[in-house]
């Protein structure tokens, strides 16, 4: 059985592309969430790597979808070879039921990694260069006066949360964290 697996960072992301070539490819089931791929503990890669059996294939559009680390993606291939199941790269060309594709495999995880790696490093020192010039990051402070608007729209009882926020020009949540601060400090 042919098995697809589709993943993207963020829940802005779509996974369209991923999804059409999978069913190109002849995947006849699609495993896919909205995950970043540092993380080890992917519900629906999981439940991907539970239904695989002797003689099935995994296909993935690119191997940065399955895993961001070297080790990551080797401990998914090792554990793969194990238990008789290839794995397809439709984006690499790569087919780990030959030898040049096991090669080209290990290769290529390397390189995932780096760019991952790379990708961090120039976060961080945007990050540095923006804070050496002053700046911080984060949101901007809500203006005082507006959020104390809020809240006395809020008591009134006249106006919805959605009314208030359009009016004041703060966030809902911010809202529901100032009325909670006032709520414990009323405790205490």
């Amino acid at each position: 059985m042919k098995i697809g697996y589709a993943r993207v960072s963020t829940a802005d992301q779509s996974l369209d592309l991923q999804m059409d070539a999978l069913n190109k490819a002849g995947a006849e089931r699609i495993f896919s969430e909205k995950q970043s791929g540092g993380k080890w503990d992917r519900k629906e890669l999981q439940r991907c790597l539970d239904v695989l059996r002797k003689g099935d294939t995994l296909i993935v559009y690119k191997l940065d979808r399955l895993g961001r680390s070297a080790k990551q993606l080797r401990e998914i291939a090792d554990d793969l070879q194990e238990r008789g199941i290839e794995l397809v790269s439709i984006q690499e060309k790569l087919d780990t039921a030959t030898a040049m594709g096991r090669a080209m495999f290990g290769m290529i995880s390397v390189m995932a990694e780096l760019e991952r790696d790379i990708i961090k490093e120039r976060t961080q020192a945007g990050l540095e260069a923006a804070r050496a010039r002053g700046r911080k990051g984060g949101r901007p402070a809500a203006n005082p006066q507006k959020v104390k608007q809020a809240l006395v729209m809020y008591d009134s009882n006249q106006y919805s949360v959605a009314q208030i926020t359009e009016a004041t020009g703060i966030s809902k949540a911010l809202l529901y964290k100032e009325l909670n601060k006032r709520k414990e400090s009323s405790q205490a």
